[in-house]
C-alpha cells in the first residue's frame, strides 16, 4: 500500500530549535503521521509563483499562501464540565468568590450527569480545536457522577484525536465518603492510562476544601502511583485567611507538609502567594498555571507576575472560562506590561511561558513535537501572513501583535487534518450542537427549578 504524502506549501514553519523559535519559509512534507522533511524556499519567489495543483494520486498539497505554521497550543488548566454554564438562571448572591462557588459552580457540578458531561466534553473539543488547542490538562468535577467518569471523558477526547491529562476533583465539601470515591476514581484511571494520548493526574480541588486526613490519603496515593497533582491554589484571599486561621500556615505550606508539591504538579492561579510560597514551589519544581480571564471575571485580583521566581514554570490556562489559549497568552503579555514592565521584559516573559509550556508537556508526552524532521505531524496554521520581515529576531513581536490576534486556519494532529480553512473535517458539528443544546436545556431547567 502506497503512503500518501501530504505537502503543506508556502508556510512560515516556526520550528523550535535550541530553545528558540526559528521561522523557516518553505514546504512541510508529512506521511505516516510524521514530518518527513522541511524544504526551505525563497518566500519572495514562492509567493510570486502561481499555485499549482498536484495530480499525483499519492500526494496532496495545500498552499498556505505565506501563513504561519506553529506548534499546537496547550491548555494547562481547563474545566470541561463548565462548558454549559452560559446564560443560566442563577440565584443567590455572587458578591464574592465563595458566593460564586456556592451559587454557580458547586451547584452546577452537583447537577451534572453523564449525558450533560458528554455534551460538555464535546463542546470543549469543538471549541479547543477551533482555537488550535490539541493538548488539554483538564480538572473535572461531578460529585454525583464520578465513578468511571474519567474513562467516559477519555473516550470522547480520543475520538477527536486530541491529547489530554485528566483528573477528578477531590474535595471534602460534599457528602461523606465522596472524597474517598474521587481518590479511587483518580487511582483507577491513572493505573490504566500510563501510556498513549490520554494520561491521568491526581485531582484535588483546593486546600481550603480539603481536610488533613484527605491530604494525607492523597499524599500516600501520589507516592504509590508516582504521579503529580492538579489543584487550585491561592485563588482568593479567603483561602489564605482560612488556612492561617485553621492550620497556622499558608495553603502552599500545607501542600508541602504533605509532600504534594512535586515536579509535574500544576498549581492553578497562585494569586495570593507570598515570597516563602514562591520559594517552596521553586524548590519542589512545581508549576503555576495562570488564568487571567477567570481571575478578572471572578474579581479575585491578579498576581504581581514579576514576583514569580524565574525558575518556576509558568503555564497558560483558561480555568474553563473558554478554550482560547491565544487570548490567555495575549492577556498575560498585556497585564505584564500594565504592571509597569518594559517591552523587552514583557517579550522575555511571554517567551518564557511558551518555552516552559513546551518543556512541561514533553515531561508528560515525550513525543510532543518541535516541528523538526521525524517529529509527530502535530501543528496548527494561523490565518496570518507576516506583513514585515519575519525571523527569530522578531518572532515575539509577530506572535503578540499578529499571530495571537488571528484565527486558526488549519489544525493537523498525528498527520490527520481535523480543521482546514476554519472548517471541521469529518466532524458533524450540527448534530453535536443539537445534542449539546438538549443537555444545556436540561441543565438550565434544573437551575430554574432551584429558585432565583
Amino acid at each position: 500500500m502506497t503512503t500518501l504524502l501530504k505537502i503543506f506549501k508556502n508556510a512560515w514553519i516556526c520550528q523550535l530549535d535550541s530553545g528558540r523559535v526559528k521561522p523557516v519559509f518553505g514546504d512541510l512534507h508529512i506521511s505516516d503521521g510524521k514530518i518527513q522533511q522541511v524544504v526551505p524556499k525563497d518566500f519572495k519567489i514562492s509567493l510570486a509563483e502561481k499555485s499549482t495543483i498536484l495530480k499525483d494520486s499519492n500526494q496532496s498539497a495545500l498552499d498556505l499562501g505565506g501563513r504561519v505554521l506553529t506548534l499546537p497550543l496547550v491548555n494547562f488548566h481547563d474545566h470541561f464540565y463548565s462548558r454549559l454554564a452560559k446564560g443560566l438562571p442563577l440565584s443567590g448572591p455572587q458578591n464574592n468568590f465563595l458566593q460564586i462557588l456556592e451559587n454557580l459552580w458547586w451547584k452546577l457540578d452537583r447537577f451534572l450527569d453523564e449525558d450533560m458531561i458528554r455534551a460538555s466534553v464535546h463542546l470543549s473539543m469543538l471549541e479547543s480545536i477551533r482555537q488550535g488547542v490539541t493538548t488539554i490538562f483538564d480538572h473535572h468535577a461531578s460529585p454525583n457522577a464520578s465513578q468511571g467518569i474519567l474513562s467516559i471523558i477519555a473516550d470522547i477526547v480520543s475520538k477527536y484525536g486530541l491529547r489530554a491529562v485528566l483528573c477528578l476533583e477531590t474535595s471534602d465539601r460534599n457528602e461523606k465518603d465522596r472524597a474517598q470515591e474521587s481518590l479511587l476514581e483518580n487511582r483507577d484511571f491513572i493505573l490504566h492510562h500510563s501510556e498513549g494520548s490520554i494520561r491521568g493526574m491526581l485531582g484535588l480541588h483546593a486546600p481550603f476544601t480539603l481536610s488533613d486526613d484527605t491530604l494525607k490519603a492523597a499524599s500516600e496515593m501520589r507516592e504509590e502511583l508516582q504521579t503529580a497533582i492538579h489543584i487550585h491554589l491561592a485563588e482568593d484571599k479567603h483561602e489564605m485567611d482560612y488556612s492561617r486561621n485553621n492550620f497556622g500556615m499558608t495553603p502552599t505550606e500545607r501542600l508541602d507538609k504533605f509532600n504534594l508539591l512535586t515536579p509535574h504538579t500544576i498549581l492553578g492561579h497562585g494569586i495570593y502567594l507570598e515570597k516563602s510560597d514562591y520559594q517552596l514551589i521553586a524548590k519542589q519544581g512545581s508549576a503555576i498555571s495562570y488564568n487571567p480571564d477567570s481571575n478578572m471575571n471572578n474579581a479575585v485580583g491578579l498576581p504581581d507576575y514579576k514576583k514569580a521566581l524565574t525558575d518556576i514554570p509558568i503555564l497558560p490556562g483558561t480555568d474553563g472560562m473558554h478554550a482560547n489559549i491565544a487570548r490567555t497568552m495575549k492577556q498575560l503579555y498585556l497585564l505584564y506590561r500594565h504592571q509597569g514592565n518594559s517591552f523587552q521584559e514583557a517579550f522575555q516573559w511571554i517567551e518564557k511561558i511558551y518555552l516552559d509550556g513546551h518543556r512541561f508537556v514533553k515531561q508528560v508526552f515525550s513525543d510532543f513535537p518541535s516541528l523538526q524532521k521525524g517529529d509527530l505531524a502535530d501543528f496548527i496554521v494561523w490565518d496570518y501572513v507576516p506583513p514585515t520581515l519575519f525571523s527569530d529576531q522578531n518572532f515575539w513581536g509577530h506572535w503578540v501583535y499578529g499571530i495571537l490576534e488571528s484565527p486558526v486556519h488549519t489544525v493537523v494532529q498525528g498527520g490527520q487534518t481535523i480543521l482546514e480553512n476554519r472548517q471541521f473535517v469529518n466532524i458533524d458539528e450540527n448534530e453535536l450542537y443539537r445534542e449539546i443544546f438538549r443537555q444545556g436545556e436540561r441543565l438550565y431547567k434544573l437551575f430554574e427549578g432551584s429558585g432565583r
